[in-house]
C-alpha cells in the first residue's frame, strides 16, 4: 500500500462523543497516529446502543476505527505527566472539555502546554465557543440546530420544526475541526510554531444555514419551511410515483425541458408559467400538481438511471440499507469490513497517498501497556499507574 498521507503525524486525542472523535478519526484514516485517552467512565458513546457487547457500541465503533486506546484518569496529577510525555513528540491534541478545565488542572494551553511544546497544534471543539454571552455553555447537535435557526428551516411549513435526521452540526464540526489542523499543519511548516484552534457547534451551525442567510441578508424577509423544496430553485422537491418517491432537482431550463420530454408533456416546458426558474418558483403549486400526474403512475427506481443517464439530475429514495448495500456504494468502497468490524469507508479519494482502514475500533484501555511502553515506561511504573488506578481495565460505572 501505498504511503498515507498523513503518516509521521502523531495526535493525542482527548476529545469524546463525536465531533472530536470524527475528526481524529478522519485523520487517522489516513495515516495521522490516534491516541485516544478515554476517561475513567469511557466514552460515553460506548453505552449507546445497539451493543456488540458491554463496552463497545456501534455508535462508538462508527467513530473510533485507526485509534489506540489509553483509559487515564486526567483527574489525577501523574496522569498530566504521562500526558506531558506523550505530548513530546505529538503534533495535535484534540479536546472537547467544558472550557476551563484544562485550565483547572493546571495544564491550560497558553499558560503550560504552548511553553512546553511550542509546535503544538491544540484543537479545542466546544458548544458555543469562548467569547459571547453563550460563552463555555455546553453545547449538542440538537441544540446547535435549534439555537442556530437550522431547525427552524427543516419541515413542512403547517408542522412543527423538526431535527435533521442525522447529527449533521457534529459532523461538520469535526470536519471543520479536521480542515483548521491540516491548514495549523502547513503553516507551521513555514513558523515552526504552533497554536490553538477553537471549533464550536454554534458556528459551525450558522455557517450551514446557506442559502436561507444569503436570503435574508438580500431581502430581510422571515425564512419559512418548504418541506423537501427548495427555497430558490423550482422544481427541487420530493414526488411520489408509482413504487415510492423520487427527488427532483432540476437547475435549468434544459434539464426541465429534458424532464418533460421524457415523460411525454414537452408542452408543459412551453408553458410561459414554467418557462425559467423565477416563474417556476412563482407557480410551484400549478408546477407540483403537473409533475404529480406526471409521475403518478411511473416507476420512480427505473426513472433515476433512464434519467441519470441523459443528465437529467433525480434520484429515487432509498432505504439506509438498500443504499449500504447498492452497487454504487460497493463499487465506490464505502463500506468496509476488518473482521467482525464494519463501517462506511473514506470518502476521499486520493491517487498516490489513499487512506487505509489499519485497525478496528479498540476496546476500552486496550492499549494501556503498549502505548505506555512505547512512551518510555517500564513494567514497575505501568504496573504503579494500573495499581493507584490511574489508568484503568474497564471503565468505572
Amino acid at each position: 500500500m501505498s504511503q498515507s498521507s498523513l503518516d509521521g503525524i502523531k495526535v493525542v486525542d482527548l476529545s469524546r462523543v463525536l465531533g472530536g472523535p470524527l475528526c481524529t478519526q478522519i485523520l487517522g484514516d489516513h495515516g495521522a497516529e490516534i491516541i485516544k485517552i478515554e476517561p475513567p467512565a469511557g466514552d460515553e458513546t460506548r453505552s449507546w446502543g445497539p451493543y456488540h457487547h458491554e463496552n463497545s457500541s456501534a455508535y462508538n465503533d462508527g467513530l473510533n476505527r485507526n485509534k489506540k486506546c489509553l483509559a487515564l484518569d486526567m483527574r489525577q496529577t501523574e496522569a498530566h505527566d504521562i500526558l506531558f510525555r506523550l505530548l513530546e513528540d505529538a503534533d495535535v491534541l484534540v479536546e472537547n472539555f467544558k472550557i476551563g478545565t484544562l485550565e483547572k488542572w493546571g495544564i491550560g494551553f497558553e499558560d503550560v502546554l504552548q511553553k512546553k511544546f511550542p509546535r503544538l497544534i491544540h484543537c479545542r471543539v466546544t458548544g458555543f465557543g469562548n467569547t459571547g454571552p453563550y460563552a463555555g455553555f455546553p453545547g449538542y447537535d440538537a441544540i446547535a440546530q435549534a439555537t442556530s435557526g437550522l431547525l427552524s428551516i427543516n419541515g413542512d411549513p403547517d408542522r412543527p420544526p423538526v431535527r435533521v435526521g442525522i447529527p449533521v452540526v457534529d459532523i461538520t464540526t469535526g470536519m471543520n475541526a479536521v480542515i483548521a489542523i491540516l491548514l495549523a499543519l502547513h503553516e507551521r511548516n513555514t513558523s515552526d510554531l504552533g497554536q490553538s484552534i477553537e471549533i464550536s457547534l454554534y458556528d459551525t451551525a450558522i455557517s450551514l444555514l446557506h442559502p436561507h442567510a444569503a436570503n435574508w441578508f438580500l431581502d430581510g424577509k422571515p425564512r419559512q419551511r418548504t418541506g423537501s423544496a427548495h427555497p430558490n430553485i423550482t422544481p427541487y422537491d420530493l414526488l411520489p410515483t408509482a413504487n415510492g418517491y423520487l427527488f427532483l432537482t432540476i437547475g435549468n431550463n434544459k434539464q426541465f425541458a429534458g424532464l418533460c420530454n421524457e415523460l411525454g408533456y414537452s408542452h408543459v416546458a412551453k408553458d410561459p408559467r414554467f418557462s425559467s426558474n423565477a416563474e417556476r418558483t412563482r407557480n410551484t403549486l400549478a408546477l407540483r400538481k403537473i409533475l404529480e400526474e406526471m409521475l403518478a403512475d411511473k416507476d420512480g427506481k427505473a426513472l433515476t438511471k433512464i434519467f441519470l443517464e441523459k443528465g437529467i439530475p433525480v434520484g429515487s429514495v432509498q432505504t439506509v440499507e438498500d443504499a449500504l448495500q447498492h452497487p454504487q456504494t460497493i463499487a465506490r468502497n464505502m463500506v468496509v469490513q476488518d473482521g467482525e468490524y464494519r463501517g462506511t469507508g473514506i470518502p476521499i479519494k486520493l491517487s498516490r497517498t489513499p487512506g487505509k482502514i489499519q485497525c478496528k475500533p479498540p476496546e476500552y484501555g486496550e492499549h494501556n501497556v503498549e502505548i505506555l511502553s512505547d512512551a518510555g515506561y517500564c513494567e514497575e511504573d505501568i504496573q504503579r499507574f494500573k495499581d493507584m488506578q490511574i489508568t484503568l481495565d474497564k471503565p468505572r460505572k
